[in-house]
């Protein structure tokens, strides 16, 4: 639901963020999506040789349509590549399908900042469709509590959007290591891997940002109302 007023002002260095973010990924990754790794290891292959070496045996690597989609489902125990990612040997690609393994052995060794996400999934999915309009309904129709349950509902969303950053760092860091140790990509490629995720680390910055100013926002204009 949009709704404008001065506060709005508040939101405009992390759209701004948003959009550096989003170009800084995409490009990057198309700049090393040109790179071929030494190992000439596709994505998929590092994606099954890591998992294995911690053990996973069982965790299957699947293709997902669609570009950047890569994840990890802990729901099934499946690791996704998109089709950009799967059959490519190119440094970006590795870099990628090795972040995302980074989070399936997060799951395996139970990484308390993993499951804690895990769990709020469900409450931040409702904080994040249905916050904003209950809270703008209730400025609307002069109903404070339900600005109120806004509010409540919409922490709920920032705190996925907190915790998910420290999830997504550590993944990379793990990611990093691994590709190193295991001369999946050689020390010359390594910082162009790191360059790939840090990129998308921008990413879960800028939404962090903007669920944290989103709820100051919120906050100011309840007030407002007193």
């Amino acid at each position: 639901m949009f709704y404008y007023d001065n506060t709005f002002l508040l939101l405009i260095p992390a759209l701004i963020l948003t959009l550096y973010a989003q170009y800084k990924v995409k490009s990057t990754f198309a700049r090393y999506s040109q790179i071929r790794s030494s190992s000439g290891m596709t994505a998929a292959q590092v994606g099954r040789a890591l998992l294995d070496s911690a053990g996973l045996t069982t965790v299957p690597v699947n293709q997902v349509a669609g570009n950047l989609t890569d994840h990890y489902d802990p729901r099934d125990k499946t690791l996704h590549l998109s089709e950009s990612v799967y059959n490519s040997s190119s440094v970006a690609a590795i870099g990628v399908a090795a972040h995302e393994a980074g989070h399936a052995i997060q799951d395996a060794k139970a990484y308390a900042p993993l499951a804690l996400r895990n769990g709020l999934v469900p409450v931040a999915n409702i904080g994040s469709q249905l916050a904003i309009p209950l809270f703008f309904i209730g400025i609307i129709f002069s109903f404070p509590m339900l600005m109120d349950i806004g509010i409540v509902v919409f922490s709920f969303a920032v705190a996925f959007q907190a915790i998910t950053l420290p999830v997504e760092l550590d993944a990379s860091g793990r990611a990093i290591k691994i590709l190193s140790s295991g001369g999946y990509l050689a020390p010359e490629e390594i910082p162009m891997a790191k360059a790939v995720l840090n990129a998308a680390a921008m990413t879960y910055i800028a939404a962090a940002t903007m669920a944290v100013l989103n709820l100051l926002r919120l906050i100011m204009l309840r007030e407002q109302r007193d």
